[in-house]
């Protein structure tokens, strides 16, 4: 059994916030300081990012992010009533094919939200 790696997927957030920002990975690579294929890279969840990067794409697009931590048996931040104990429990209970269906719903559900806060 191969290892548990665990780090920051966030390649669809980045790819939907560049193309947002009318970005291609070759500008946006110039301008944190990098080269496309590790925008490329980032973007499919090749690899993970560090926060240091994170800040650097984020910043290069005119964006930043917070970063909060929670207690598990806390409720979600500005969320839901569920904690996010639950929350975990819940996707935990789910096939494969459930958890990329659920994920594919939310990223969708979250960019047509960014997308209509406007710029």
């Amino acid at each position: 059994m191969a290892p548990h790696r665990s780090g920051i997927k966030c390649g669809s957030l980045i790819r939907d916030l560049r193309r947002r920002n009318g970005l291609g990975q070759a500008e946006l690579a110039r301008l944190v300081g990098t080269e496309q294929p590790a925008i490329s890279r980032i973007e499919r969840d090749l690899v993970s990012p560090s926060l240091d990067t994170l800040h650097r794409i984020f910043e290069a697009m005119q964006l930043t992010f917070v970063l909060q931590p929670v207690r598990l048996q806390d409720r979600v931040p500005d969320g839901g009533n569920q904690s996010i104990a639950e929350l975990r429990s819940d996707f935990r209970d789910l096939t494969a094919e459930e958890r990329l269906a659920q994920a594919a719903q939310l990223s969708e559900a979250t960019t047509e939200l960014a997308s209509s806060a406007g710029p």
